[in-house]
């Protein structure tokens, strides 16, 4: 069965303060529910939720020399906040899980297939 990366996008300017805490214990409650139901479904591979872009670390190497520098790779707006990897029939089976998350928590997700080698 194919793989999936559903990535959250979170944006640096989106103040997590501004939901209420029953706006944020619901929105815990409807993820946990998707993820109890990807368990169930057999679709659950892997997620993980990331710290805050600040921490991260580029690294780039060429001929022997290292470079590290503080921050994310890409100058955007949007960052990766977290991830599932799942199994999925297909592409619609991938993205009508994004929708659940997508809706429990407010923020588009995107879908990518990995790549599958022959």
């Amino acid at each position: 069965m194919p793989s999936y990366l559903l990535s959250v996008h979170t944006s640096a300017s989106q103040d997590p303060s501004e939901m209420s805490e029953d706006d944020m214990r619901r929105s815990y409650a409807r993820v946990a529910e998707i993820e109890a139901d990807l368990h169930a479904s057999g679709a659950w591979v892997f997620s993980g939720r990331l710290t805050a872009p600040d921490e991260a670390v580029v690294v780039r190497s060429r001929n022997g020399e290292v470079l590290r520098t503080d921050g994310p790779f890409a100058e955007t707006k949007e960052q990766l906040g977290g991830f599932y990897i799942i199994s999925a029939e297909g592409p619609e089976d991938a993205s009508a899980w994004a929708a659940r998350v997508s809706e429990a928590i407010g923020q588009p997700i995107e879908v990518r297939p990995f790549f599958a080698h022959s």
